[in-house]
């Protein structure tokens, strides 16, 4: 046997182990491919104790606990990123977001309102005379605690925020809903911040921006920012403002009941201000009442003695809006965001951006006709101008008067006086069977019905009734129609006031309208019987930049055929020519006329012109404040055809420029079409012949010039003429023969 520690020698490798390189490189394969799965099952949680030992499945208490791991890491990853993530955002936020003033409160509301063209119209500040700061000391106490009782009960103690609230408008937010609660710390911010996008960020933003607030100001310092910065309604920013608003006197005057009041219209004055809504507003102060009693904040006796205050009258408040013209358009910018569900808190606190349809160049023109028409006359009158593009139902031009904190006379309802027989003819046309504007009647003045000057025709059509605006055919016209008929035919055009009760007079407009619906109803038939809601408003949008409305483009509603429509507009193109208020160029224009009688003898109340083209419809208004008569600087009544139309047919003229000339498609009569004869000729007359005389020749004279006679040609058979180039014979000679003396060149003999 071999020493293995002397032997030296070459070992020998027995066969089996010394296989060739082949088996080798396959031997060494075969371990680095165990070692891979070896690797493998240690990843996926498997243990392999021995290269030998066959692979067995998990036990149940082994995937027990690897399911447990697996939760255990998750639940810790799950709460880092919820806790590290806000924690980081909050730590960043409170670097960067800074502590507002009262201020920066009031001057981040202001509202900008442009023309169509994005010009600023206005831009809307609030009033000096509406905010006057004051220290919170001179608010009393209880009055400070009625806005708590209303607003943030927890004020004193909260840290700036309602975690609970905020999580609530989270949840809300998940399940595509609003609201949460929000503290005064936050609704100050809020306000200041000019936000109320419904997120989570703006609400994150909020809440941060709280906690630093209430972390570099005391609770009192906040409260008194919050109550001179916050809006309150009826133009009042802070409180001081507000008590002269509702009660007309200082902050530190008011009562526990008077300022219970006060704090219950912060969170919405545009409902509950007792002018508004007197339930609502008791219904609200009552909640305030209770929320004190149940803080410990009055007692049982001051809870029971409390009374409902009275409020001083509403007052309309420029609000920062021009005190010119320009004024009532914002008021009406206001009325239709009201509408359109954006409340006047919103208006007063969101910085809106609103774009309005007013055309910049018609509205001067409307201003400027407005100011020329009036020039010179009594200072007694007042006027009105709206127009309407019928092809959008936007309001392009509108003048309510020169007063834009007074009233707007647009909006005023008067009566129509004859602009409303367009609508009497609508009616007839869409009864069946039709009544065409060949329609013959009677149009001679009857007892107790008079036509105006001009207007009288023994029998006219329809057309020429409306030409010359004849009462008694159009009185006639609606008793066969149905007055109800003649009202829904009106209010099918846009016609929205009451129009109750009518009688057969409702054509000669006993009704009240306003200009603007007037302007409208006449849109609605200049657009083929399409009716679209005038408006003013095209965008509305935050300061920072959420797009509370947007108009879209509409086709607006069919109230009636087209045809219908065209037929109207038929009866009322030579209306403006025979009052001499055509448009110059070649323009096609409807219109008509309308005088409201006053009640004493030969004067006149109000007087209106309304027409369109195809491209805009607008409408005059003249007349007083006191429904007494109008009249001329030299005396004149004023009626339809003289000032309002001269107002008319100058902003009509400069409106006409901005676009080419159209045309209204083209007529095919309803019924019996009218007659081609000229108002105050019977349409039934049948044209007569009058037969056209033969050319005559003068006579033949001697040299002296005085006629003479000559004998017929003998040639010339019955009197024939001879042929030309054919003379007498030379055995005939000439005979001369004096004139008789009777013979005149007036009238020659012969």
């Amino acid at each position: 046997m071999r020493n293995r520690a002397t032997d030296t020698g070459p070992r020998r490798i027995p066969d089996e182990a010394a296989g060739s390189a082949d088996t080798v490189a396959t031997r060494t394969g075969k371990r680095r491919a165990g070692r891979r799965r070896n690797l493998t099952e240690t990843l996926r949680g498997g243990f392999r104790r021995s290269r030998s030992q066959h692979l067995r499945p998990l036990t149940t208490d082994e995937r027990r606990t690897q399911r447990r791991r697996r939760i255990k890491w998750s639940i810790i990853g799950g709460v880092a990123t919820v806790v590290l993530a806000p924690v980081l955002l909050f730590v960043v936020g409170y670097l960067i977001f800074s502590v507002p003033t009262p201020d920066d409160a009031v001057n981040n509301q202001v509202a900008l309102v442009s023309y169509d063209d994005g010009t600023q119209l206005a831009r809307l500040v609030p009033e000096q005379g509406n905010r006057v700061k004051v220290p919170v000391d001179r608010i009393p106490v209880q009055v400070r605690q009625a806005v708590l009782a209303a607003e943030d009960r927890t004020f004193y103690s909260n840290p700036g925020f309602d975690l609970t609230g905020i999580l609530r408008a989270a949840w809300n937010q998940v399940r595509g809903g609003t609201g949460g609660g929000s503290t005064i710390s936050q609704q100050y911010v809020k306000t200041t911040l000019v936000g109320d996008e419904a997120t989570l960020f703006r609400k994150w933003k909020e809440m941060i921006v709280s906690v630093k607030i209430n972390q570099e100001r005391s609770k009192d310092e906040i409260l008194g920012d919050y109550l001179n910065a916050i809006y309150f309604g009826r133009g009042a920013y802070g409180i001081q403002a507000a008590s002269q608003a509702y009660f007309a006197k200082n902050v530190d005057q008011l009562t526990v009941a008077e300022g219970a009041l006060l704090a219950g219209v912060i969170q919405s004055p545009s409902r509950w201000d007792p002018a508004i809504d007197p339930a609502k507003a008791l219904q609200r102060w009552q909640f305030v009442i209770d929320g004190m009693s149940s803080q410990g904040w009055v007692t049982p006796s001051e809870k029971a003695q409390a009374v409902f205050p009275e409020t001083v009258a509403r007052k309309v408040v420029g609000g920062g809006a021009p005190a010119d013209s320009r004024g009532h358009v914002v008021n009406a910018v206001r009325d239709e965001l009201g509408a359109l569900g954006i409340t006047d808190q919103e208006f007063s606190q969101e910085g809106l951006r609103i774009t309005t349809t007013i055309d910049p160049e018609r509205q001067q023109e409307a201003v400027d006709a407005a100011h020329a028409g009036l020039a010179g006359q009594p200072d007694n009158l007042r006027s009105a101008v709206v127009a309407v593009d019928p092809s959008t139902g936007g309001i392009t031009a509108y003048f309510g008067g020169d007063n834009g904190v007074g009233l707007d006379y647009a909006k005023v309802r008067k009566q129509a006086g004859s602009t409303f027989k367009p609508f009497v003819v609508l009616a007839g046309l869409v009864q069946d069977p039709p009544i065409g504007l060949g329609e013959v009647f009677d149009g001679k003045a009857v007892p107790g019905l008079r036509n105006s000057d001009g207007a009288d025709c023994d029998r006219c059509d329809v057309k020429q009734a409306m030409t010359i605006s004849n009462n008694v055919v159009f009185t006639t016209l609606s008793r066969k129609i149905g007055a109800q008929k003649v009202a829904d035919a009106a209010r099918s055009a846009g016609i929205t006031s009451p129009l109750t009760d009518p009688d057969e007079r409702i054509a000669l407009g006993n009704k009240e309208v306003t200009p603007l619906e007037l302007a409208s109803a006449y849109a609605t038939i200049a657009d083929g019987g399409v009716y679209r809601v005038p408006h003013m408003i095209s965008k509305v949008v935050t300061s920072d930049g959420r797009v509370l409305y947007e108009a879209q483009p509409s086709d607006g509603e069919r109230r009636f055929p087209e045809r219908v429509a065209r037929n109207v507009t038929e009866a009322m193109l030579d209306v403006a020519g025979n009052d001499g208020l055509s448009l110059p160029g070649v323009r096609q224009v409807a219109a008509k006329t309308g005088t409201v009688q006053s009640r004493f003898d030969g004067q006149n109340n109000d007087a209106w012109m309304s027409g369109f083209t195809p491209q805009v419809a607008a409408t005059v208004w003249i007349g007083t404040d006191m429904n007494s008569p109008i009249r001329t600087a030299d005396g004149t009544p004023i009626s339809g055809d003289s000032v309002p139309g001269a107002v008319w047919k100058d902003f009509m003229t400069g409106a006409a420029k901005q676009d080419p000339p159209e045309t209204f498609a083209p007529y095919h009569p309803i019924g019996e079409p009218p007659s081609d004869k000229p108002p105050g000729v019977d349409p039934e007359t049948p044209a007569t012949t009058t037969p056209t005389p033969p050319p005559t020749t003068p006579p033949p004279t001697d040299v002296s010039g005085v006629p003479v006679t000559v004998p017929p040609d003998p040639r010339a058979v019955g009197g024939a003429p001879v042929p030309p180039g054919d003379a007498p014979g030379p055995s005939t000679p000439p005979v001369t023969t004096t004139a008789p003396s009777t013979c005149t060149l007036a009238d020659p003999c012969g």
